[in-house]
Formats: structure tokens, C-alpha cells, sequence
């Protein structure tokens, strides 16, 4: 496991480096905002240990960058505002755990190997009813064993009408759910990508149109 420290107080942070290193961790450590910003546009971390109140480049900032771009390291923000406020605000910037200081090393670990194991690939999703296979990691599908060719789209109403797991699922959710923003509602795309999918996934015939209220699967 990788982690990167962030913490101005820097006998804190290299304390903390050296306990996680003899947890078998790889550890890098950023006594500003800037220079953890620098590392993690090069390394790819399991783990940021981020102190929220940092000098020059705020932790919120360092958070809401790699949060928007899609990184999957997970993030561990610490600080001395314990509030819940604080805590809530945290977390709505897109850290993963919050732990307030003083906090006891013990639970630093744990909370850091606990979000290590996350951050890692998971046994990829795979939905499966009426003989379909929805590998949704994969972005693979099947019937009965055969391979179905499906367009990303055909894929992603597929994926809706599965999830919903027998529930009917309304036009307007599956515009909402597998096309963008400025898809016209009043579009027909729906209707012709539902015929696309009848046709592909073969019979007996697996989705049915409820009048008025939209599609089943």
C-alpha cells in the first residue's frame, strides 16, 4: 500500500510515516498543500493522510482537486476541529473518514488499512436475471451464454432496467440515468434504444412496456 502524509507539523507527520512504514507501507510526506499537490499529479496513492488546516494551499483544496479528478485514492483528513459541522464538511468535500486530533495511533492504522483495502479493484459487479450476465466492470454482457454486442448505451438502460430488479423504471429515469444533460426529453431515443435491446437479447422476450408508466424487465 502507498500513502502519502500531509501534515505542516512535521514531527507529527514523520512520526506518523514511520509507524505506518512499519505497518509495511509505502509512505511519501507533504508538509504543505503545494507539495502534496505536486506528488499526487505524479504517484498514484492508495491513501492521503490529510491534514485539513494546512498554511498556503488549504487540506479543502488539496481534497476537492483530486476528488474532481476521478482519483481513487481515498482520503483520510484529519484535523484539530472536531465539531460535527466540521466533520459533515469534510466529508461533503468527498474525503472518505474523518478523524479529529489527538486521535489514538491504533485507530490511525486501522482506518488507513481499512481505506487502503478500498481503494483497491473490488470483485467486479455482475447482475444476473433471466439468463442475462451484466459484468458492469467489464462492460460485458451475455444470454444464456451467448455474447451480447451491445453499444455503450444499449449497455447502460440495460444496466438501469436490471438494477431496478423487476420495478418498472419511467423514460424520464432512463434519460435521466444513461444520457446526458441536454438530451431533449421529449426525444424518441428512448423507445429506439429499448427496440434495439428487444432485438439483441434475443426470445423469449424479456422487456415489457407498461402503458404510462415505462419499461420491465
Amino acid at each position: 500500500m502507498r500513502v502519502l502524509v500531509v501534515e505542516d507539523e512535521r514531527d507529527l507527520a514523520d512520526l506518523v510515516a514511520v509507524g505506518l512504514r512499519r505497518h509495511a507501507m509505502a509512505v511519501d510526506v507533504a508538509y504543505d498543500g503545494a507539495a502534496a499537490a505536486e506528488r499526487l499529479a505524479v504517484h498514484d496513492y492508495d491513501v492521503l493522510v490529510l491534514d485539513r488546516d494546512l498554511p498556503g494551499m488549504h487540506g479543502d483544496l488539496v481534497c476537492r482537486e483530486l476528488v474532481a479528478r476521478g482519483s481513487r485514492t481515498r482520503i483520510l483528513m484529519m484535523t484539530a476541529a472536531a465539531s460535527v459541522p466540521d466533520r459533515v464538511a469534510g466529508l461533503g468535500m468527498g474525503a472518505d473518514d474523518y478523524l479529529p486530533k489527538p486521535f489514538d495511533y491504533a485507530e490511525l492504522v486501522a482506518r488507513v488499512q481499512a481505506l487502503g483495502r478500498r481503494s483497491r479493484s473490488a470483485v467486479p459487479p455482475v447482475l444476473t436475471r433471466h439468463g442475462i450476465v451484466l459484468d458492469t466492470h467489464r462492460l460485458q454482457a451475455s444470454r444464456d451464454g451467448r455474447h451480447l454486442h451491445l453499444s455503450l448505451k444499449e449497455f447502460a438502460v440495460l444496466e438501469v432496467l436490471m438494477r431496478a430488479d423487476g420495478a418498472v423504471v419511467s423514460s424520464e429515469r432512463l434519460l435521466e440515468e444513461a444520457w446526458d444533460e441536454h438530451t431533449d426529453p421529449f426525444t424518441t431515443v428512448v423507445r429506439v434504444v429499448i427496440s434495439r435491446l428487444r432485438t439483441k437479447l434475443g426470445d423469449p422476450p424479456c422487456i415489457q412496456t407498461v402503458p404510462g408508466a415505462g419499461y420491465l424487465l
